[in-house]
């Protein structure tokens, strides 16, 4: 047997045996990683302008661990002055063609945000809209806690006064197990 066959027949082996293997699951981007703390489902709860809410959010990796999607909704209680509503909205994380990354957030009341991401420390996400002239500046930021809570606040900031950011909404939420067995 030649070297040749000897090699075409090791390779023939070799692939046949990974064929075998389960396959590796993909892990996040290395510029996704530092959001790993938000992996999973979650439910909590908090207040702010309009009102006190009730909600879950999930945070999945998705297309073959490229981007992280995430789903949210809140249920606010009707007040003596506003009826019960439900706000729902998906965002999709991921890194641009430079390594930065970028979130695409949609809601079911029209608004489209787009936001740059940055991970200042463990633990800890911000999600910045940039500053536009005549539009309001947003952010969104998230921060592990101790004792397995994370805490949120989504900020705005007004169109004549870019980064002088207010809180609009706070909130805790707690990991629930998953509601599936696995994705596809």
């Amino acid at each position: 047997m030649s070297h040749r066959s000897a090699a075409r027949l090791i390779a023939a082996a070799l692939l046949g045996i990974g064929t075998l293997c389960p396959a590796r699951a993909a892990s996040l981007p290395p510029a996704l990683a530092p959001l790993e703390f938000l992996l999973g489902d979650w439910e909590g709860g908090g207040g702010g302008t309009p009102g006190q809410s009730q909600g879950g959010t999930s945070f999945a990796p998705s297309l073959q661990d490229r981007v992280i999607i995430r789903t949210n909704f809140a249920v606010t209680a009707a007040t003596g002055t506003t009826p019960a509503s439900r706000h729902d909205d998906l965002m999709i994380v991921y890194a641009d063609e430079r390594g930065a990354v970028r979130a695409d957030y949609y809601d079911n009341e029209g608004h489209v945000i787009r936001y740059t991401v940055t991970a200042p420390r463990p633990g800890r996400a911000v999600f910045t809209s940039a500053a536009a002239a005549g539009v309001p500046q947003y952010r969104l930021t998230y921060d592990a806690g101790p004792s397995g809570l994370v805490s949120g606040t989504f900020a705005i900031a007004p169109p004549d006064k870019p980064g002088a950011f207010t809180p609009y909404l706070t909130w805790e939420m707690k990991r629930t197990p998953p509601k599936t067995a696995g994705r596809p």
